[in-house]
């Protein structure tokens, strides 16, 4: 039997019980060791690995109080590369207190139910370590604090300094610094930015990070993670220890996602290795620091369909995980000059951007230059190559893989079908009845010249782009045929009733602008080569009109059957 593809599993100990496939990253413990960092900020994309680091992180360094289960967090373990590292690490295992805590939860409407949601976590961290409240070195007064914030009755400022209250009494109790790891930080930030309460909640993070990280004489290091890095001026003032390593970073770039051995292990382990160039194409692309990386999540999700059926279709996994309102938003505001830099991206091509690091979620609308880094950090974008100019360093970015450009072709095209519903397209019906291709041209150019466009799935968004505005009339019905394969034409538009109007639509894309009309007449020609107009006929129409539409980036010709 081989092993299961952990799929969703982000706790380490589950991960490895269980007996489920495990890309060994057990080395970032090595290189947080050695470079000894007291406060590290790590941001990563979303389902790039965090969580279950940090879940690593605390089985390896938690001494849980109980010599049973230090024992049992050590055989975790067991034949993983950190146990032949070296005893200075080894030595390490099972030392510290630790404070493990996530802020995903926070993602609520109202500031009061995202800070009632941080409560909860806080409480339910303070109840999984109750037992020092057997401890005679903790004062009277700090046990009830603790039995306080434990039974979510203490007030705002005893939660906002509620870490670093724990921390004091790990100390005070065991004569041990403690081990911070804090996931998804930014979650609460994105979420109130978009829900309109983000100072508040900037506060109350601020306010948590200071007591915790900065005034914390009781602390042994901080491991921290999120999406993205928020203006340090904002979330982490006055932390001037604080270590971020984002994507650009070239150390502990190899820990977060998969390198391409470690996918090609993967593959061959499941016997899937002649879909690599499959895996490769969609999921393989970004690069960290000066590392390679794949996606690990759509990776896990791609090796377990395969393992079921060698030959299934990839799919845009990371779409259904991570929050893509950022690109909904951006397509939704986007003016002519990032419409021209977005068709630029989906064709292949790379643009240039400043590196801004510290952004606030504020900041992103700002100007251009903040929406494509905040595309960049959040693994919508990846480097293809880094340069220094003046003073500042400068990013060549791209789209990564085929999976990115889907999010951003579908977010395209459903915004497009959104965007098209509050227009009115009669003139175009009436072109088409009256049989004026000229003025069926101008309104296509004039709504392609509005859109954003991409072509190296060109048949897709031209045939979606006419369905989509033919769409729109409550006299005709659309009929799309490109998905039946069976030798119909691309379009047919009729009117409900038999006695009504029926239309042919038949789409050719041209290789160069100078083919447009040539290949208009050559869907026209095959209107009538194939027959297609029986179809139609047979149901009962009589009065039926073919065109031939044919386009070519930013350009459209209509030609009308005139036979």
């Amino acid at each position: 039997m081989k092993k299961a593809m952990p799929i969703g599993v982000d706790n380490f100990e589950k991960l490895i019980t269980n007996g489920y496939y495990y890309v060994d990253k057990t080395m970032f413990i090595k290189e947080l060791i050695d470079l000894k960092g007291e406060v590290n900020l790590f941001t990563r994309p979303r389902r790039f690995g965090k969580t279950l680091n940090l879940s690593m992180l605390r089985y390896f360094f938690e001494d849980t109080g109980n010599d049973e289960k230090n024992a049992e967090n050590r055989e975790l373990f067991h034949g993983l590369r950190i146990m032949s590292a070296g005893e200075e690490y080894v030595d390490q295992m099972g030392k510290y207190p630790v404070i493990n805590m996530t802020l995903k939860s926070a993602k609520q409407g109202t500031f009061e139910s995202a800070y009632y949601k941080i409560k909860e976590e806080i409480a339910r961290e303070f109840k999984k370590h109750d037992i020092l409240l057997e401890s005679k070195n903790l004062l009277e007064t700090d046990k009830q604090l603790f039995r306080d914030i434990m039974n979510k009755k203490a007030s705002y400022d005893a939660y906002s300094g509620a870490l670093r209250f724990l921390s004091e009494c790990f100390y005070t109790v065991t004569n041990q610094p403690v081990i911070i790891l804090i996931d998804e930080y930014d979650v609460p930030l994105e979420n109130a930015y978009f829900s309109g309460f983000y100072d508040k909640m900037a506060e109350l993070i601020r306010s948590l990070f200071e007591s915790a990280l900065k005034t914390n004489d009781f602390l042994k290091f901080a491991v921290i993670t999120g999406c993205l890095r928020i203006s340090k001026e904002s979330i982490f003032t006055g932390l001037n220890h604080l270590n971020i390593m984002s994507v650009m970073d070239k150390r502990y770039s190899e820990h977060f996602g998969f390198t391409e051995m470690e996918v090609r292990q993967a593959m061959a382990y499941y016997g899937v290795e002649e879909r690599f160039h499959d895996m490769r194409k969609w999921y393989d692309g970004y690069t960290f620091g000066d590392t390679e990386v794949y996606n690990p999540w759509s990776v896990i999700k791609f090796l377990y369909d395969l393992d079921a059926d060698v030959n299934a279709f990839p799919r845009p996994y990371w779409s259904n995980t991570s929050s893509n309102a950022i690109i909904k938003d951006m397509v939704g505001r986007a003016d002519r000059e990032m419409r021209g830099h977005l068709e630029m991206l989906l064709d292949g091509k790379t643009m240039d951007i400043p590196v801004h690091e510290e952004i606030t979620y504020g900041d992103m609308y700002e100007n251009g230059d903040n929406l494509w880094n905040f595309l960049y950090f959040t693994g919508y974008l990846t480097k293809k190559e880094e340069y220094f100019k003046e003073s500042n360093i400068f990013l060549k970015v791209r789209i990564p893989n085929v999976e990115i450009k889907t999010i951003y072709q579908n977010t395209i095209l459903n915004w497009f079908r959104e965007n098209i519903k509050k227009q009115d397209f009669r003139d175009l019906y009436h072109a088409m009845e009256n049989k004026d291709a000229d003025k069926m041209s101008e309104i296509l150019n004039e709504q392609l010249i509005s859109t954003i466009s991409f072509y190296d799935s060109a048949e897709n968004f031209y045939h979606g782009f006419l369905a989509g505005i033919l769409s729109q009339s409550e006299r005709y019905l659309v009929k799309s045929n490109r998905e039946s394969g069976k030798g119909r034409s691309d379009l047919m538009v009729k009117s409900p009733s038999l006695r009504g109007k029926a239309f042919i639509c038949e789409v050719k894309i041209s290789k160069e602008i100078d083919d447009l009309e040539k290949d208009a007449e050559a869907a026209v020609q095959q209107i009538h080569d194939k027959g297609y107009i029986a179809e139609l006929q047979t149901e009962g129409y009589r009065d039926i009109i073919c065109y031939g539409i044919s386009f070519y980036r930013k350009d459209c010709e209509v030609r009308l059957d005139k036979g």
